[in-house]
């Protein structure tokens, strides 16, 4: 499955939380939507204090390939 458009543009926290809330609706189930939704916004709330643009960049790129996972997973049904 191919990655939403733009994610080659993600640089900060905010843009990876839409681009991760826009991901949630290409699942296909609202049960399934809602929990990556909370899991999303937990996440992000945890993550808030980070301030090495190293760790940032890592922990960007890591939820990129999650949620790739996660929709190929779902979706491959």
């Amino acid at each position: 499955m191919a990655p939403l458009v733009g994610v080659e543009l993600i640089q900060t926290p905010v843009q990876l939380y839409r681009y991760l809330l826009r991901c949630c609706r290409r699942l296909p189930s609202s049960a399934m939507q809602q929990h990556y939704r909370h899991a999303i916004r937990q996440g992000y709330s945890s993550h808030s204090d980070e301030d090495d643009p190293e760790r940032i960049q890592m922990i960007i790129q890591r939820a990129i390939k999650d949620a790739e996972w996660i929709l190929h997973k779902y979706t491959k049904k």
